[in-house]
């Protein structure tokens, strides 16, 4: 199958319109029932998986053969739902007329707490980053992929078993076993 996909790939790069279609088709549905799980709106999840299909599709040359084509797809579309649901949460609030509960109470106050990292916790953050996903990137394929969808795209198990056609247990064996070789290897660092 991979095999298989990475051809249609090609044959898309090529600027082969069947191609695009055929890995659309591929990865349809499963694209529709993550992004549906994830946002629980018919209409937006039409939009996500066509707006899903169109950034992979504009992205295809920096697509990295070493990895799935699917969880590379799933990615983006996890990244399309965070990008909404951050749409839906995004609260304003204006500096020049500040917001009154009520007539009689204070304005909001003047003083916002800065709550960026010093340049030390920003440091030893970007460095740990740096090291675990060397790890994760040195796993076997089975387990990377896993791991991505169960901690970089936050998704659940069962989701994650929908998604690679698993079964729910399996899922978490290789969680655990990736889990397992990443504590060894960090602990190595």
């Amino acid at each position: 199958m991979k095999e298989e996909i990475l051809l249609l790939i090609q044959r898309a790069l090529r600027g082969d319109e069947t191609a695009y279609q055929e890995l659309m088709a591929n990865y349809y549905q499963r694209i529709y029932a993550l992004i549906y799980q994830i946002i629980k709106n018919r209409e937006e999840t039409e939009d996500l998986v066509q707006d899903t299909f169109m950034k992979a599709f504009r992205a295809l040359p920096d697509f990295n053969p070493q990895y799935a084509f699917s969880t590379w797809l799933y990615k983006i579309a996890y990244n399309n739902c965070i990008d909404i649901i951050r749409k839906r949460k995004l609260k304003m609030i204006s500096l020049d007329h500040p917001i009154r509960e009520d007539e009689n109470q204070s304005p909001l106050s003047s003083e916002i707490e800065n709550e960026e990292p010093s340049p030390e916790e920003t440091l030893l953050f970007s460095e740990k980053q740096k090291h675990i996903q060397k790890a994760i990137e040195k796993l076997p394929e089975i387990y990377r992929e896993v791991i991505l969808l169960r901690h970089q795209e936050e998704l659940s198990y069962e989701q994650i078993s929908e998604i690679l056609c698993l079964p729910v247990g399996t899922v978490k064996a290789r969680i655990f076993r990736a889990r397992e070789i990443l504590k060894k290897a960090l602990k190595e660092i």
